[in-house]
């Protein structure tokens, strides 16, 4: 959800420091992290690439392609579905830079017939401002997608329908929004989208796995698969041709991808101004930080600035995220749209490509959780110490409640695991926290609330069966 220049008579990377590879220790716990995802989830394959000081380190594919590729491989393209929104932004900025259009524009000024067209600007359509309703919020294909579409035929079924909201007051996903701008850019730059992006960013990059979702079917490519509700995994009949364009049409390697990553890691093929612009989040008007810039999330995780964004085409799941701060990249793209198998893969491997940051947060998230598997360890033996809790804490911890505590937590044995999970927030003048516990064959959680401030008591602290 970008813009990017270009004289590119001679194009080329600057040059990076050499990388640090991957080393054996990593590539086995990245093996057996996408392993068990794909297990977990009961996902066919996953297909992976890394950047790391802005160099690829690792591309690679496991499980099964498709029925016909039973085994699955690095150079096999996936579709990105909406990772590809940030090319649609591209091609919008790049045209703004030859000064073929504005993005402060109203769309009618191109678009006649857009349902509030005189007041959207060109810019809320990437940045998902503009009230326009959205095409395909589900999850799965509706009817009208068994037949082809023109994206003419989405914006007339949709983007002339009453607006959600006034252009710029809310933020709400609309796929139909990146239809009409991806019109817009043909229409100034007078050429198909996916022949303007292969001219101008594709082929500079040396991205030549790239094309149409749309023709990435068959013997040669990926199945897409998925699940109803937790039956077995089959392959999903794809949408007819049409549906994603400018929203989400795009099919590539992992690998290729990530030489985009390190185009906006570099600040390369276009100016460092019209990266930024791209990143800057767009506030409503009301002043909220919508968390979006043009094409892409921008958000701050563990002390760390991640550029990052999803996909989801029939059959198929991707993620991408970036940490330009830290020359960084994991790209993860699965054939399934049933599980969270791909966010759970990219967590995993960029915890491995990038161990925790070191903070006062993440220090004061340590200590905390230190104490919570104290607490947690006295209660399996029968003891309290009752100078970490509060008052009401005190009064929940009954003989009773204590004795079945030790019983029922006792005989699991020493637990394998005691990881702090997601991040901390306010409730009622408290800090509340999850904790997970790991036991060979089971995992327990733990909701804990702690007060504010230096060495803060436990107001809380529950245990209940994952």
């Amino acid at each position: 959800m970008l813009r990017i220049v270009l004289a590119l008579t001679a194009f080329a990377l600057p040059a990076a420091a050499a990388a640090q590879p991957i080393s054996p220790a990593e590539q086995a716990r990245i093996d057996a992290a996408v392993s068990q995802s794909l297990a977990a989830y009961q996902v066919p394959s996953a297909s992976i690439a890394i950047v790391r000081d802005g160099r690829v380190v690792l591309a690679k594919a496991y499980g099964k392609a498709s029925e016909r590729l039973p085994v699955a491989r690095a150079d096999l393209p996936y579709q990105i579905a909406s990772v590809s929104k940030q090319f649609t932004a591209a091609a919008l900025l790049l045209l703004e830079d030859e000064g073929k259009l504005d993005l402060d524009d109203p769309v009618s000024r191109y678009l006649p017939g857009i349902s509030g067209g005189e007041r959207i600007r060109v810019r809320q359509l990437l940045s998902h401002t503009s009230g326009l309703q959205d095409y395909w919020p589900q999850d799965y294909s509706f009817a009208a997608m068994a037949r082809p579409i023109a994206p003419a035929g989405i914006v007339d079924r949709w983007g002339r329908k009453p607006l959600d909201f006034a252009p710029g007051t809310q933020w709400q996903y609309s796929n139909t929004g990146y239809v009409v701008a991806g019109l817009i850019a043909e229409k100034v730059s007078g050429e198909p989208l996916l022949s303007f992006l292969q001219r101008r960013i594709f082929r500079p990059l040396g991205m030549r796995s790239v094309l149409d979702q749309d023709k990435a079917l068959g013997a040669r490519f990926p199945q897409g698969y998925g699940r109803a509700a937790l039956g077995p995994v089959r392959p999903v009949t794809p949408a007819s041709s049409g549906w994603l364009y400018a929203a989400g049409e795009l099919s590539m390697t992992a690998e290729d991808l990530a030489k985009w990553d390190i185009a906006r890691i570099n600040r390369a093929l276009l100016p460092a101004d019209d990266w930024a612009e791209q990143e800057r989040t767009v506030k409503l008007s009301d002043g909220t930080d919508s968390g979006y810039g043009l094409g892409v999330f921008v958000r701050d995780r563990d002390g760390r600035r991640v550029v990052s964004h999803t996909g989801e085409a029939v059959g198929f799941l991707s993620i991408n995220n970036v940490w330009p701060d830290d020359k960084a990249a994991v790209v993860v793209l699965t054939n399934s749209w049933s599980g969270g198998a791909f966010t759970d893969i990219a967590r995993k491997v960029g915890d491995i490509v990038l161990p925790a940051k070191a903070t006062a947060a993440t220090a004061d998230q340590a200590a905390v959780t230190a104490r919570a598997r104290a607490l947690f360890d006295q209660l399996r033996r029968g003891e309290l110490d009752r100078g970490q809790l509060t008052d009401d804490l005190a009064f929940y911890f009954t003989p009773q409640v204590r004795q079945d505590f030790r019983q029922s937590l006792a005989g699991l044995g020493e637990p394998t695991g005691f990881t702090a999970e997601g991040q901390p927030a306010l409730r009622g003048g408290f800090v509340t926290r999850r904790f997970k516990v790991t036991y060979p064959g089971r995992n327990l959680s733990i909701s804990a609330f702690t007060e504010t401030g230096a060495n803060p008591r436990f107001e809380q602290f529950l245990v209940t069966p994952e």
